[in-house]
């Protein structure tokens, strides 16, 4: 089996070496295609108006200077001489769970990948739950090659991707793994805060509250705030259906 390794943190982050520890526990054929810098919350973001540059490091690992979705498409276009049979994206530093799956780019990368036809997985480590510095790598070590080996023998639809995230506690204070649906936050939890550099002039830094919400049983939310490694089928069909039924039966009438 080919993999191929993406994230949204950069070549050099700690996920991605956790990542590719996991991934040589299922396969000795590994590429790794990452950015250069640290791409996180990009989203979907593809470089339509900029040239990219790729940096081969050592065989089969390159670093791109682009966004995680210029990655996997260069992979697959470009670097690998064979299209990969699985993409997996991270392990990013922090839960891409909730709202934060509509802007991250550890989720962009296994979006893009799916929409070009390899099954595709996003990995989060969850921080910050057990103090404002938290974040147990070894529980994604530890867990990731039990969590991911019977969900590939499974398979899954090809017009999904499956989102894991890891609970901020060690190894074996994990409870299991629970399939989970994407939950929402009772709050918002995206915050700025203006500051005033050394010439008089404003500038601002966008990020998080770290305040905890009250989720749903079933959620991701809810999966990670218990200490469990959270999996969700996640696609990119943002329909409201509901909603949809409601409008055409209102127009037609």
């Amino acid at each position: 089996m080919r993999i191929l390794l993406t994230n949204d943190d950069g070549i050099n982050a700690p996920g991605l070496g956790v990542l590719e520890s996991i991934a040589r526990e299922l396969s000795d054929d590994i590429w790794i295609v990452a950015p250069e810098l640290e791409q996180s919350g990009k989203g979907r973001a593809i470089s339509l108006t900029e040239f990219v540059r790729v940096r081969e490091l050592e065989p089969q690992r390159y670093a791109v200077n682009g966004t995680p979705s210029d990655c996997v498409l260069l992979a697959l276009d470009e670097l690998m001489p064979q299209r990969p049979d699985l993409i997996l994206s991270g392990v990013n530093a922090g839960q891409n769970i909730a709202e934060d799956t509509t802007f991250s780019g550890t989720i962009a990368a296994a979006l893009f990948g799916m929409q070009h036809g390899v099954p595709s997985m996003a990995l989060s480590q969850s921080k910050g739950f057990q103090n404002p510095h938290s974040c147990p790598w070894e529980t994604p070590t530890a867990w990731g090659a039990k969590v991911l080996a019977p969900l590939i023998e499974k398979g899954w639809p090809d017009d999904l991707i499956l989102n894991v995230n890891f609970p901020d506690r060690a190894p074996d204070e994990v409870k299991g793994v629970m399939m989970t649906r994407q939950g929402f936050r009772d709050e918002r939890i995206i915050r700025t805060e203006g500051r005033e550099d050394l010439r008089g002039n404003a500038y601002y830094w966008i990020g998080y509250r770290g305040k905890l919400s009250n989720p749903d049983e079933g959620t991701d939310l809810r999966a990670i705030y218990d200490g469990y490694v959270s999996v969700s089928p996640l696609h990119v069909d943002l329909t409201h259906e509901t909603f949809l039924a409601e409008m055409r039966a209102s127009f037609d009438s």
